[in-house]
């Protein structure tokens, strides 16, 4: 290897090492704060390893707040913007990739440019659409405006095209309409683009503060992320390694989903973005 290669991948390591470091560092101080005493959390110099660790921090926090209805709250929107929108981007896809029709590319990057438009940007129209439809502070008003997505489609679209027509003529010849061509061709060949596109979704859904916050206004309505503002202890003020513990409830299931699925989450990015 020459010394100017050498150099170019050692400085991209100590790039992807500083990224790491940045990227671990919030997630485990919160874990670390999660576990201290009240005391050790204003500590100067600060530690990271608690001297004795506190795990009741995590029952004190789920009885500060209601968070099993918040958790139920979020995963019951998450579970359903999810099978709304891999639905919807499975036949969009299709359409896409697979079918042939006047005006198909241009349609396409009509529906691509949705991207651009950020959610705050759609939020008071859709606001007044709910609240004429008397639909607000409802699950209603947390999983409709989630069920189609742009990005979904793009990225099952990538994964399609990689698909040869063949098969797909091969089973409309044994009968198969476009349906169980879906079901049965597009969707066991793109397993991967479909696990990434979940994982996402899971994490941008789960995650969600502002739509939530803007869209209920009973605590019986809130998610994860809304409960944590409202989490007070203490005749109300913050104990912060309580809130970390709260934090923690939050943020692990999006951690143990990616460790179980990185493998095809890696791949499903990797395939749907080398062609189209």
């Amino acid at each position: 290897m020459s010394p100017r290669r050498a150099l170019a991948r050692a400085a991209l390591h100590a790039a992807l090492a500083l990224a790491f470091v940045l990227a671990v560092i919030p997630v485990a101080w919160t874990f670390s704060t999660s576990l201290k005493p009240l005391e050790e959390v204003y500590a100067y110099p600060p530690n990271w390893v608690p001297r004795h660790p506190q795990w009741s921090n995590y029952a004190r926090a789920w009885a500060a707040a209601p968070f099993a209805r918040y958790a139920i709250n979020s995963s019951a929107v998450t579970v359903a913007i999810i099978a709304l929108q891999t639905g919807l981007a499975s036949l969009a896809a299709y359409a896409f990739s697979k079918l042939r029709f006047r005006g198909r590319e241009a349609l396409f990057l009509l529906f691509l440019a949705t991207m651009m438009v950020p959610t705050q940007v759609v939020v008071v129209p859709v606001f007044i659409m709910l609240s004429k439809a008397s639909l607000l502070d409802s699950y209603e008003a947390l999983v409709l405006p989630f069920a189609a997505s742009a990005f979904g489609t793009f990225l099952l679209r990538q994964s399609f095209l990689e698909i040869p027509d063949d098969l797909v003529d091969a089973a409309r010849i044994d009968g198969a309409g476009d349906l169980s061509v879906i079901r049965n061709v597009m969707m066991p060949m793109s397993r991967p683009a479909y696990v990434s596109f979940v994982l996402l979704s899971f994490t941008w859904r789960w995650n969600d503060y502002f739509w939530p916050l803007i869209m209920t206004s009973s605590p019986e309505m809130r998610t994860l992320p809304v409960g944590l503002v409202f989490l007070r202890t203490s005749e109300g003020s913050i104990e912060w390694n309580v809130v970390m513990a709260a934090s923690v409830f939050v943020i692990l299931p999006i951690i143990l989903l990616f460790l179980l699925f990185q493998r095809y989450f890696v791949e499903g990015i990797m395939s749907s973005g080398l062609k189209g």
